[in-house]
């Protein structure tokens, strides 16, 4: 094999090891993003009711709204003009600037998570047509135990406390401390910790499970198949 070869063979499989965490995580996070979502949470025997009065109704009507925003192109006119049956608008402007900033960093996480999903197709299809299939597949299952690794200290930071892991995201990812709100905020009534507990946990599960699964069965020492550049059991 000549060197540029492999160094090429190396480096596109070390890319896709580098690409994998962030896909399947996201992958969660956008699944996690869904009305599906939002029913099988607020439909949780264990999820606390709204001390303030919000339905089960109320809550799906406002979250589904707020969702929308998150993944529409809509300016912040759009939560802005939502109003309560007494026409208190739905968020305070404290919540608006937040839900902007959380719009914001929820649109460039998705496009480069479509980049990155780009990518990986891209250099799957070279792998076939190069017959590059074993290295491909090595770095999937590479990214696999490392998404295990940085799962297992997502979960034990959820484990020993989820107020922490959950501050310090916020202070990474927001400045100041504009995501602090009243409990009677719409935000939090409609949003409690619990709903974050909860889908940070399924979030874990799910890439857990999907990080052992690429790492399991994608693991190296398999036997390349000529026909196809793809793997098989010894």
């Amino acid at each position: 094999m000549k060197p540029l070869e492999r160094s090429l063979r190396v480096g596109m499989s070390w890319v896709i090891t580098l690409l994998t965490p962030y896909v399947l995580i996201m992958t969660a996070i956008r699944i996690l993003m869904t009305d599906a979502f939002l029913q099988f949470e607020y439909h949780s025997p264990s999820f606390p009711a709204d001390p303030y009065g919000f339905t089960l109704a109320d809550r799906l009507h406002w979250a589904r709204l707020s969702l929308d925003y998150l993944l529409n192109n809509a300016g912040i006119s759009f939560l802005q003009d939502l109003h309560f049956a007494n026409g208190t608008p739905i968020y305070n402007a404290r919540e608006l600037s937040h839900m902007l900033d959380v719009k914001n960093l929820v649109q460039a996480t998705l496009h480069i998570y479509m980049i990155a999903l780009g990518v990986m197709v891209v250099l799957a299809l070279a792998a076939v047509w190069r017959r590059w299939g074993r290295d491909y597949l090595t770095g999937l299952a590479r990214g696999g135990w490392l998404t295990v690794g940085l799962i297992l200290l997502i979960l034990v930071g959820v484990g020993v406390s989820f107020s922490w892991l959950f501050t310090e995201f916020h202070r990474l990812f927001f400045t100041g401390n504009s995501w602090l709100f009243y409990y009677s905020d719409t935000l939090i009534r409609l949003f409690p910790m619990r709903f974050w507990q909860e889908g940070f946990t399924l979030m874990g599960i799910f890439c857990l499970v999907m990080g052992l699964i690429f790492g399991i069965v994608l693991r190296p020492g398999k036997q390349t198949c000529p026909a196809a550049g793809l793997v098989k059991a010894d």
